[in-house]
């Protein structure tokens, strides 16, 4: 019975390894940006877009596909980024349980 009591307290140490990472990925933000700063995108942990900046200069009402592309381009790297540093902060415990990461 030794074996399953240690088994359960590992279970429960990764359980509350897992929910600090969890909230600490939920606090982060993450930005990129494109146009060589023109278009800067804001993401939490999650991916989700959280804020948008859009300098005046890149504004043009004959080329929106450009700024289209640039809002495209900013907020994709960012949660590109967004991704990246959760699996960094998951990997390791999902690892740990033997788990495969999604």
């Amino acid at each position: 019975m030794g074996g399953m009591a240690h088994l359960m307290k590992q279970a429960q140490r990764l359980q509350e390894e897992l929910a600090k990472a969890q909230a600490e990925i939920a606090e982060m933000r993450v930005e990129a940006s494109a146009g060589g700063g023109m278009v800067t995108a804001t993401v939490t942990g999650q991916g989700e877009l959280i804020g948008l900046a859009v300098e005046r200069e890149v504004v043009d009402p004959e080329d929106v596909d450009m700024l289209t592309d640039l809002v495209i381009a900013a907020v994709q790297e960012a949660q590109r980024k967004a991704q990246t540093l959760s699996q960094e902060k998951l990997g390791p415990l999902a690892q740990g349980a033997g788990f495969p990461l999604p």
